[in-house]
């Protein structure tokens, strides 16, 4: 069954996207649970998990396209479901102003292009500190949205400053999508809810919501219809999943909000439970 797709400019994507923050380590819980994930999520495993929402039409992935284990689990994933991946890669980048920096740079986005990425989103740790508040700008960016463009990717903008948003559609940036930390609990958020709510609202490319269910600080049920409820058609939505009845839950009430209708899983079963189930 097709999930709702929107655009990224030219590109078809579905409004859910598969995070891979459970894949690769980024747990924003512990160091030892970031050790867990990374000694737990092999090429194998991260495969069984992304070829559940590839039967479901879910097909758009946003990560580190580089790192082998996850690049390796996306083609088994395509070559078992038959479908295949758009992938929104977000590489770091060296932002020096000299030729051997930017040659360095051009060189992360050829292996970009040749792993297959079909939007390309400098990470945050780099986007966020070319941003100049001061003259309400993102300096630079330009040039690496140029070499993105010409390596056949599109480009957009990782990013956990607001700011980031707000500068570029102001100048004009040559970019097709902007992604935003977004969830009820307010969970590194740099400005109140409402505010960013409004700032995706009125941005001029869709958003790419991220940590909806802030690292697991949230059920599936309470993050997810916060963030489908208050973003618009155009938006999208990433969610990571370590296990692949994680991947199935995380669809089933997505699809269940959308749709507006009651969400069905299988609940959580403690003994203080038993005075009210049926």
């Amino acid at each position: 069954m097709a999930f709702p797709r929107t655009r990224i400019g030219d590109v078809s994507v579905s409004r859910l996207i598969i995070g891979t923050n459970w894949f690769l380590g980024f747990s924003h819980t512990s160091a030892a649970k970031d050790r867990q994930i990374k000694a737990m999520m092999t090429a194998d495993r991260i495969a069984d998990v992304i070829e559940v929402f590839l039967n479901e039409g879910v097909d758009t992935i946003l990560g580190l396209n580089q790192v082998p284990a996850l690049h390796d689990g996306i083609r088994e994933a395509e070559q078992r479901a038959g479908r295949k991946c758009i992938v929104i890669s977000t590489p770091g980048i060296n932002i020096g102003d000299d030729a051997a920096s930017r040659a360095q740079a051009e060189e992360t986005f050829d292996k970009e292009a040749e792993l297959g990425t079909a939007i390309c989103m400098p990470h945050q740790f780099v986007t966020d500190r070319l941003v100049d508040v001061q003259n309400r700008r993102v300096r630079n960016m330009d040039v690496y949205c140029g070499m993105i463009r010409e390596r056949g990717m599109l480009p957009g903008l990782s990013t956990h400053m607001p700011e980031t948003i707000v500068y570029a559609d102001e100048t004009d940036l040559d970019v097709e999508t902007y992604l935003s930390i977004y969830n009820a609990a307010g969970f590194l958020m740099h400005l109140e809810i409402d505010w960013v709510h409004r700032l995706i609202w009125r941005a001029k490319h869709p958003v790419i919501t991220i940590k909806p269910l802030a690292a697991g600080r949230l059920l599936p049920l309470v993050g997810l219809a916060f963030n489908w409820s208050t973003i618009r058609d155009r938006d999208m939505v990433a969610a990571g999943t370590s296990t692949p009845d994680e991947a199935r839950e995380v669809i089933e009430v997505s699809r269940a909000v959308l749709e507006r209708r009651a969400v069905d899983v299988q609940l959580q079963e403690t003994r203080s439970k038993q005075t009210v189930k049926p």
